[in-house]
């Protein structure tokens, strides 16, 4: 059975990325290396928008959110974290397993956080030296206003931490206009990889918070790292090296295909599957701020999208994901990032209807099939 993912991570790799992986293992102390580890983490700054630095971990985005964390507060110091999804709530799990006190801006699950509940927040707790938060919560399919509270943030002077983890690659981020001072985000999403690199990025505020930080690191020290990398041209520890060669190569696609193509692309499959999604007469969980590189469908009531999501895995091949906590068994994140195409959600849609009729939904098959037709239709 041919097997399709289309889950929110990991996203589908390219061959050239596969066979560039496959290369014969080098050493991470070499000319070659260097060359390579240079040249990638140069292509990461403009899907970033910043003329700052980004340092390469061998971990997954939840190893670059540590590395945030512990590198630019200490035990002990006050933040706010925007909890809209589980991401949301991983910042402040990381804040209290550091001695960190977080105070949370609740958001409701499919909502967007508004710039006004991080003014408030700094009202009630004024101490507070960085606001955390996504700027795409994956569990949700919701997207954060980051612009705004990047405003917000400087005009208190303190520090903004966003999980770009699935925004960069996805649509436009403008690290250096929005005030971000450390920016993270992972391989396995529309980087095209295989889970394994971690990435972040940190403004020179960053960069002097961070060496008067006292917090304990050693592994995620990013300091050490970026002397490496900058000044080394190598890393820190071992090196993920084909993982790197595989980042290496699928930058330059990305780069070849140009950014703004990049970014239509991933916005024309978000819209086909939103459309899909009306045609088949199914809501959003996120409709007013709706992500761009995972759609987020609510199942019909009384019906079971765990059913859903097992039956186009085991009986059709295709990978889809269903919802978190109270939203498991509710919901259906399609994930449209990374070696994808429009006609791609062909495949996914039509899929998914299949699953909703054996599950008992009443729909009409190809309706969202034809949505998606129709909205690529428009496109060309």
């Amino acid at each position: 059975m041919k097997k399709y993912l289309f889950t929110p991570g990991p996203a589908p790799v390219p061959p050239e990325v596969l066979l560039e992986m496959s290369r014969p293992i080098i050493h991470h102390r070499t000319p070659e290396f260097s060359a390579v580890l240079d040249q990638a983490r140069a292509r990461m700054r403009p899907l970033y928008g910043t003329k700052s630095e980004v340092i390469l971990l061998s971990s997954t985005g939840t190893g670059a959110m540590e590395a945030a964390v512990i590198n630019l507060l200490r035990p002990g110091e006050h933040a706010i974290f925007v909890n809209g999804g589980k991401f949301g709530e991983r910042w402040g799990k990381l804040l209290a397993a550091f001695g960190m006190i977080g105070h949370e801006v609740r958001v409701e699950w499919g909502r967007a956080a508004h710039p006004e509940q991080i003014e408030e927040a700094f009202k009630a707790y004024p101490e507070s030296r960085a606001v955390l938060v996504q700027a795409s919560e994956t569990s949700t399919c919701a997207v954060h206003p980051i612009a705004p509270i990047g405003e917000v943030t400087r005009r208190h002077d303190r520090m903004l931490i966003v999980d770009g983890i699935t925004s960069v690659g996805v649509f436009e981020q403008k690290m250096d206009e929005w005030g971000v001072d450390a920016f993270v985000t992972g391989s396995q999403k529309a980087l095209m990889l295989p889970p394994g690199l971690g990435m972040v990025a940190l403004s020179a505020r960053a960069l002097d918070v961070a060496k008067s930080n006292k917090t304990p690191r050693f592994y995620f020290d990013l300091l050490k790292e970026l002397k490496a990398q900058r000044d080394e041209h190598t890393t820190a520890w071992t090196a993920a090296v084909s993982l790197i060669f595989g980042l290496h190569k699928s930058l330059e696609m990305i780069h070849d295909e140009g950014l703004a193509n990049v970014y239509a692309r991933h916005a024309l499959m978000a819209e086909a599957t939103r459309d899909a999604a009306a045609a088949l007469g199914l809501k959003l969980l996120s409709p007013d701020n709706p992500a761009p590189g995972v759609t987020g469908i609510l199942i019909p009531e009384g019906l079971d999208g765990g059913k859903l999501v097992k039956y186009l895995r085991d009986n059709l091949g295709v990978s889809i994901q269903g919802g978190q906590d109270q939203m498991k068994g509710k919901l259906a994140r399609i994930g449209h990032m990374g070696h994808l195409s429009p006609f791609d959600m062909l495949i996914a849609i039509a899929a998914f209807e299949m699953g909703l009729k054996q599950i008992g939904a009443k729909i009409n098959l190809g309706a969202g099939v034809a949505a998606v037709q129709a909205r690529i239709a428009r496109s060309i």
